[in-house]
């Protein structure tokens, strides 16, 4: 029994004869911060392995104060050679933006993709969607004698993508943005690169790809803010002892930043750990395993004063799960 809770045996036994699980998280209380509509699919990988789940979001998801810039980088597409996409919140915020503006994005076959954009006006003169396939090519803006290549940074970012009927045509073998400057850097030389990514981010992709040679346009598609509502819930479930998190998993560094804002630490490049007037009494990490899901996010752990307890090899959610269950077998 461990935090309170059986773990069903499985038929199999162990040589010692003692019965073994299937469930190698079973009792263990683990709390994922991810933004509430993407916690999900962490959640649920961790509950197939026994885990107890708390979900606290650390993040909130916003729009951004204008989406001139990104509208205006969308309808005209077909100026760009690359675009780079660096989250699967990217993606859908762009797409999001496609469907208002009534651009449909159809591809076509000729050496491959070329992107084209359409729009359609209903009956009432509103523009709206309309079937890929009923798209005429006379109606399409398409990009001639070139096609707008794309970059993922990572799977969930090309699974995204793929989803809305788009081609990726670069992953990193690494799921950070240095990745994808390497894979990108003798690709761009000359070309222009569209990035849509979030309000507050690094600036290794942009800064690189221009040093490549690419002229690189930046566009905010969204930004995440501290999930205010969750600061008395986490400081709450830290201190109750039957609701004490044995892990705390981060996906990324705005997870980092804003649970030691929640805990009450709001400068940057302060221990979080070391600042008690910063936070709430009586609250200590001591003894949680703090699960990171990669270097990027490490680094901001340490840089915040937070020991990094586990750090997944390959930088994805299934990654990340099985970090944890190799450090608590």
């Amino acid at each position: 029994m461990w935090g309170g809770h059986y773990c069903p045996p499985t038929l199999t036994m162990s040589n010692d004869s003692k019965p073994a699980t299937n469930q190698p998280l079973c009792g263990m209380r683990v709390l994922v911060g991810r933004a509430r509509h993407q916690a999900g699919a962490l959640a649920a990988e961790l509950r197939k392995l026994g885990a107890q789940v708390i979900e606290i979001p650390f993040i909130e998801i916003r729009k951004p104060r204008s989406f001139r810039p990104l509208d205006s980088a969308l309808k005209n597409l077909n100026a760009y050679d690359w675009l780079v996409l660096t989250s699967a919140n990217g993606v859908e915020a762009m797409w999001e933006r496609i469907e208002k503006l009534g651009l449909i994005v159809a591809l076509r076959e000729r050496e491959g993709h070329d992107l084209a954009l359409a729009t359609d006006k209903n009956r009432e003169g509103h523009e709206s969607t309309r079937a890929i396939s009923g798209i005429k090519r006379s109606a399409a803006l398409a990009v001639e004698g070139k096609r707008l290549r794309i970059a993922a940074i990572g799977p969930a970012t090309q699974k995204a993508i793929e989803q809305r009927g788009l081609a990726v045509d670069v992953v990193p073998k690494e799921y950070v943005a240095e990745s994808v400057v390497r894979s990108l850097k003798g690709k761009v030389k000359g070309k222009r690169v569209l990035l849509v990514r979030a309000k507050v981010a690094r600036d290794v992709i942009p800064r690189e790809l221009r040093k490549a040679g690419a002229r690189v346009n930046v566009v905010e598609a969204y930004e995440t803010v501290v999930a205010e509502s969750s600061r008395r819930r986490l400081g709450a479930a830290l201190k109750n002892p039957k609701q004490r998190p044995h892990v705390v998993t981060f996906t990324s560094s705005s997870t980092v930043r804003n649970f030691a804002e929640l805990l009450g630490s709001r400068r940057r490049r302060e221990p979080a750990l070391s600042l008690p007037k910063g936070r709430p009494r009586g609250i200590s990490l001591d003894g949680i395993l703090l699960a990171s899901i990669g270097p990027v996010t490490s680094s901001t752990l340490r840089e915040l004063g937070l020991p990094v307890g586990v750090e997944a090899a390959e930088f994805t959610i299934p990654g990340l799960v099985a970090a944890i269950v190799d450090k608590v077998k």
